[in-house]
C-alpha cells in the first residue's frame, strides 16, 4: 500500500538503533519532582528555533492545553476563539469556560471579525486570550497572527497559538531557494514576529516524528505555567526514549532540515503539476497536505475506495468549516517521484472516463 496518510512530513524516523540507549524508560515520579537531565536541553533547543525565551515539555498538546487553560482560567479571561482552531486547543478552552472564562467565537482567519467582537465586549471584557492555529492545513493559509496579536496586546492579554502543523516546516527568510523558509521554527519565524504576549503550544509528532509537545513563550509565562501545572504535579514527564528521539530530531533538523524541506517543497510542486495535467484541481496551498478541490464530477468517498483498491492510501475527512467530504494526500520528503506519479495515474484512472487523452509518462 502506497501511503499518503502519514503526517511525518520530513520523513524523520527514529529506529531503536539510531537513538542513544537508556537505563530506565521513565523516572517513576511526577514532572514537578524532576525531569530527565536531557529534557531542559531539548526545551532550550525548541525555544531557540522558535524564537522564544523559554519552553517546557509535556507528553502531548492535550496535556499542555488542558493545563494552560486551567491556569489561565483563574483570571476569568475572555477567550476569543478562531472557529477553525484544531480540536485539542478547543478542549482546553472548554475547561477554561467550565471554570468561569467567557467564550467568544469569531470567523476563521477573520481579523476584522475579531476586532468587532473585541470592541463589542467593551468595558466588561477581561484580559483577552486570542486562540488560533498558526497554520491551517484545511484552508492552506497561515492565520493573520500580526492582527490577532495587536488585539491581544491592546487588552493586555495573550495570543495563544497551536503551531503544531508549522513546526519543522516553516521558518525564517523564505525564498525561491527555501520556499518554506529556513530553520523550521514555525509561523513566528516565518512571519518575523517576536512578542512577550504570545504562547506557543506545539507537538513534535508531525514534521519531527516524536510524540512530544512543548509550550514556549516569555520566560515569566512559562515559569508560571510550570509552577501551577496540574499535569506536572500528577503525571510523569515524557519518557526518556521519547526525549532521546526528540534530541535526535533537533540534531537532524540543524544538520539537514533545510535540505529536506527543499526536497519536500519540490515533491509537493511535482504532485501539483501532475494533478493539473490530468485535469484535477488541488486547493491552493504550498503545505504537505494537498486536498482535491470540490468539483461536480468528484466523489471523494467513492474515489477514496477506488484508490484503496489500487493500493493508494489517502485521507478521507470532512472540511473543517462546512463538514463536506474531502480527500487529501499527505506528501512527505520520503515520497519518490515515481510514487507521486503512481498516485496521479491512479487518480486519472478513477476520475476520467474512457477518452483519447493519454496520461503523460516521464
Amino acid at each position: 500500500m502506497l501511503d499518503f496518510a502519514s503526517a511525518l512530513y520530513l520523513g524523520f524516523d527514529h529506529a531503536t538503533r539510531e537513538l542513544l540507549p537508556w537505563t530506565q524508560f521513565t523516572t517513576g515520579k511526577p514532572a514537578a519532582l524532576g525531569v530527565p537531565e536531557v529534557a531542559p536541553r531539548i526545551a532550550a533547543g525548541l525555544a531557540a528555533i522558535q524564537g522564544c525565551d523559554q519552553a517546557t515539555l509535556g507528553p502531548s498538546t492535550l496535556h499542555l492545553f488542558w493545563d494552560l487553560f486551567g491556569v489561565l482560567a483563574v483570571d476569568r479571561p475572555t477567550i476569543f476563539l478562531d472557529v477553525g482552531t484544531y480540536p485539542v486547543a478547543r478542549w482546553g478552552v472548554e475547561r477554561a469556560v467550565a471554570r468561569g472564562a467567557q467564550l467568544v467565537k469569531f470567523r476563521h482567519h477573520g481579523a476584522d471579525a475579531l476586532r468587532a467582537a473585541f470592541k463589542a465586549q467593551g468595558a466588561v471584557r477581561l484580559r483577552p486570550l486570542v486562540v488560533t492555529d498558526g497554520f491551517c492545513p484545511g484552508c492552506g493559509r497561515p492565520a493573520p497572527l500580526s492582527e490577532y496579536l495587536e488585539i491581544a496586546r491592546e487588552g493586555n492579554g495573550l495570543l495563544i497559538i497551536d503551531d503544531t502543523q508549522a513546526l519543522g516546516i516553516f521558518g525564517e527568510s523564505p525564498s525561491p531557494q527555501a520556499p518554506f523558509g529556513r530553520g523550521g521554527g514555525g509561523m513566528l519565524r516565518y512571519k518575523q514576529i517576536n512578542d512577550p504576549h504570545i504562547l506557543l503550544a506545539c507537538s513534535l509528532a508531525k514534521a519531527f516524528g516524536v510524540p512530544l509537545a512543548a509550550l514556549a513563550g516569555h520566560k515569566r509565562l512559562v515559569q508560571r505555567f510550570e509552577e501551577r501545572s496540574e499535569s506536572r504535579t500528577h503525571s510523569s514527564p515524557p519518557s526518556i526514549a521519547t526525549l532521546h528521539a526528540a534530541e535526535r530530531a533537533l540534531q537532524r533538523n540543524g544538520k539537514e532540515g533545510d535540505a529536506v524541506r527543499l526536497r519536500l517543497a519540490q515533491r509537493i510542486q511535482h504532485f501539483r503539476r501532475r494533478t493539473m495535467e490530468i485535469g484535477l484541481a488541488l486547493a491552493p496551498s504550498p503545505f504537505p497536505v494537498q486536498t482535491l478541490a470540490p468539483a461536480p464530477q468528484l466523489d471523494p468517498v467513492g474515489l477514496y475506495s477506488s484508490l484503496q483498491r489500487d493500493g493508494i492510501r489517502a485521507v478521507l475527512h470532512r472540511a473543517h468549516l462546512d463538514g463536506t467530504p474531502r480527500l487529501s494526500f499527505l506528501i512527505t520528503a520520503k515520497h519518490t517521484i515515481d510514487q507521486l506519479d503512481r498516485a496521479a495515474r491512479a487518480l486519472f484512472r478513477n476520475t476520467t472516463p474512457a477518452t483519447s487523452f493519454r496520461f503523460a509518462t516521464r
